[in-house]
């Protein structure tokens, strides 16, 4: 019999994801306290103390947090800040578990280090029917993905996966365990039981003697405290900073400009030299000659570089550099791809898919018999939707500051994978992953573009090659039109009605699939008969995920194609929606939610009308409705409302700001996003022609959370972005009568 509450179940799961690690403690020169949990196999601890806790003396077991002396506590959190608020959400999750004082908490960006590979994040990517395995099995599993972990230096920052998987399974942990061994500590001095001791505020209190005393007062006695592998965790009515909007710490150095990103790196002690580059216009090309005369009499230029597959200017400046790579005049090699313009490459996918047919192709998902089912429906429907190449565009352009000397490369870059671009430059330069130390600050926009590396690998190979450190930065241009990107695709949909308009049949047959795998299946739709297939076609540009990955394009096509289905049955989009959601409770709480505070049932003006889409993607359901005015011949949006449950908001402000990006850099997207092909190359080059939403555009957008408890958390930096494109398309239908099945939205009213 299962009566575990809800709560209780949660601290089951956690009190089981304990047992999987040890947790380990160190003293501090001066008496701090370290704690740490670590998970099979090894201990870190003489790798990580010069630089966790920096000093003659220190001691390090595996660090997650350390309480200083001063009664300052520090979360060592393992992801990168690239805006999401994950530092500061991560350091609230372990605070709370400790009882800290929420202004005595610091954050610390953890080393990029072997030990702090996030192994929950992997383990829930590459296996996550492993997540909730049996205990027996559990120490197996664990100690595997660890392994694979390290084996794949997933140090990463992605999937929307810092709260859900790090936060939960670990933070919460350490500071729960870390608590218990301070409460031990000042039961022995003072000699009264542990149980008579409370915590607040970074404070210890024994109420019958009236004794208290700061926690970095037992910080080292705390050390010598046996640790609970399995701490008990609080109930969510005992949470005092979890659940709470707490401002977030990186944001005073940000308003103030003390903070630094990888562009800001101004190595001490170095005097550095700046590199700009030309990279091939078209993918695979390599320089075959060039003529660099005008560039090489140019002021502050050191050096120019053939590198092979792009050239440096290396100058004084970065000015300079920039300067006088535009005046070199490079050939390339022929491409051999066949694509030149972007209907070469939609004609390379319609290829495929005419090859697939109706039944062919790699199958994804499938269930009843949707061709079956097909063939005998009252109504078939079809479609064809084409999404274009996408580029990530973050505010701050990539760059990468190196030092390469005596066999030892230093590198400071933003990067979303600090150790995989250890090992990247390792195996450009030839050297071994010890001898290269990655300095990773904040990140100026990422949305997945920084998961690559090749940018880093670059400027390894300059700095090797001239023997200074060098800082190369991409212009816009180079960032715009010569890096990785979110794929081209397209999708062919059927449908089948009953007479009854109920619909019976799906099948879906699409060119591109990478992650998350499920992204391409209408799975919380009750649909009798599904046919979900890939029929794999090459793109022309290199692939990168872009924020949501494959949730981007799937979004769109399923939920557009849904909105179709309904026209075609002559329903509600809504209310046909909702007919299909009968056995998922959580998925028509969040549809009837938006309906209600988007006033769904009350028609819009003349010339308004709503357009409604569901997506849950990264363990969280998000259903938007979106509001357009059609009344110029072009659409405007005038209202955008959003709900969203992801089982619990740990910080419900954090989690908005998420969720309002999310749709801003989606809708983004389907009004403007489209990179173009000339002769194979990439036409657009900075933000005039690669245009972003501006504020003016944006209207009013209201979020509203649902805590529906007994779940999993999910996750915030993605979910808002998929259900984006499909709202407002549809909404530009029910206004219009028009269709969009091609993105982008402006360009079919230009």
């Amino acid at each position: 019999m299962n009566d575990l509450s809800p709560e209780k179940k949660e601290r089951s799961k956690l009190a089981k994801w304990s047992r999987r690690g040890f947790i380990g403690a160190g003293v501090l020169a001066g008496g701090g306290l370290l704690i740490g949990i670590g998970v099979r196999p090894g201990n870190p601890i003489d790798g990580l103390a010069g630089k966790v806790a920096p000093g003659a003396g220190e001691q390090l077991v595996n660090s997650w947090v350390k309480i200083d002396t001063d009664n300052i506590v520090t979360a060592i959190v393992p992801h990168c800040e690239m805006g999401q608020g994950a530092h500061s959400v991560l350091a609230q999750m372990l605070a709370d578990e400790l009882d800290a004082a929420w202004d005595k908490v610091r954050v610390m960006q953890a080393p990029a280090d072997g030990s702090y590979v996030v192994t929950d994040t992997a383990r829930m990517f590459v296996a996550p029917f492993t997540m909730n395995a049996a205990d027996w099995i559990e120490p197996t599993w664990n100690g595997l993905f660890t392994q694979v972990a390290r084996l794949a230096d997933a140090m990463i920052t992605g999937g929307s996966s810092s709260i859900r998987t790090t936060g939960q399974h670990q933070m919460r942990i350490a500071g729960a365990a870390a608590r218990k061994m301070l409460i031990g500590a000042a039961a022995d001095a003072w000699d009264v039981p542990a149980s008579e001791i409370t915590t607040r505020d970074s404070t210890l209190l024994h109420k019958a003697s009236g004794k208290s005393a700061p926690y970095a007062e037992f910080a080292s006695a705390a050390a010598e405290q046996p640790m609970d592998q399995t701490p008990v965790l609080k109930k969510r009515s005992e949470y005092r900073l979890m659940g709470k909007s707490k401002a977030r710490t990186d944001i005073p150095d940000k308003i103030t400009g003390q903070a630094e990103f990888g562009i800001d790196a101004v190595p001490e002690g170095l005097g550095l030299s700046y590199a700009a580059t030309i990279r091939p216009p078209v993918p695979g090309t390599s320089v075959v000659s060039m003529d660099a005369a005008r560039a090489k009499e140019m002021p502050g230029v050191l050096q120019i570089l053939n590198m092979g597959n792009f050239v440096a200017v290396v100058a004084d400046s970065y000015w300079q550099a920039q300067q006088a790579v535009n005046t070199i005049e490079i050939g390339w090699s022929a491409s051999e791809s066949p694509v030149k313009t972007m209907d070469d490459q939609f004609a390379v996918f319609a290829k495929a898919l005419d090859e697939a047919g109706e039944t062919g192709g790699k199958e994804a998902a499938a269930k009843g018999d949707a061709h079956g089912a097909l063939a005998s429906a009252a109504t078939i429907i079809e479609a064809e939707y084409k999404a274009p190449y996408l580029a990530h565009a973050p505010m701050e352009p990539l760059n990468c500051t190196a030092h390469y000397r005596d066999g030892k490369c230093d590198i400071w870059t933003s990067t979303q994978v600090p150790l995989m671009a250890r090992s990247e430059v390792a195996k450009t330069i030839g050297l071994s992953t010890d001898d290269i130390t990655i300095h990773h600050p904040y990140l100026g926009g990422a949305f997945g573009r920084r998961l690559g590396s090749e940018y880093v690998a670059m400027a390894a190979r300059i700095a090797k090659a001239t023997g200074y450190p060098v800082k190369m930065i991409w212009s816009r241009e180079e960032d715009t039109q010569k890096a990785l990107y979110r794929c081209a695709d397209t999708n062919r949909l059927r449908a089948g009605l009953d007479d009854a308009g109920n619909l019976v049949a799906y099948d879906s047959v699409f060119t591109q699939r990478h992650d998350p795998a499920e992204a391409c299946v209408p799975a919380m739709y009750a649909i009798p008969n599904t046919s979900v297939r890939v029929a794999e076609a090459e793109l022309h540009l290199p692939f990168q995920a872009w924020r949501s990955v494959d949730h981007s394009q799937q979004g769109w096509f399923i939920e557009s194609f849904i909105d179709e289905a309904a026209h075609a049955a002559g329903k509600d989009p809504l209310e046909y929606r909702l007919a299909m959601l009968q056995e998922s409770p959580r998925q028509r709480a969040v549809l009837e939610k938006v309906a209600e505070i988007s006033e769904w049932r009350t028609p819009s003006g003349e010339g308004r009308a709503k357009g409604v889409a569901i997506v849950e993607s990264f363990g969280t359901i998000v259903a938007e409705v979106i509001e357009v005015d059609m009344t110029s011949g072009k659409p405007k949006m005038t209202n955008i409302w959003a709900v969203c449950d992801a089982g619990y908001v740990m910080n419900p402000d954090g989690f908005r700001n998420q969720i309002e990006g999310g749709i801003v850099f989606g809708l983004t997207a389907a009004m403007y996003g489209e990179l173009e092909l000339e002769g194979g190359a990439i036409k657009q080059s900075n933000f005039h022609d690669y245009k972003m939403l501006r504020i003016n555009e944006v209207p009013e957008i209201t979020v509203e959370l649902i805590n529906s408890g007994d779940v999993p958390v999910g996750g915030a930096g993605e979910p808002g972005l998929p259900p984006a494109a499909p709202a407002l398309t549809n909404a530009i239908f029910a206004a219009s009568g028009t269709r969009i099945r091609e993105l982008p939205i402006a360009k079919q009213f230009a």
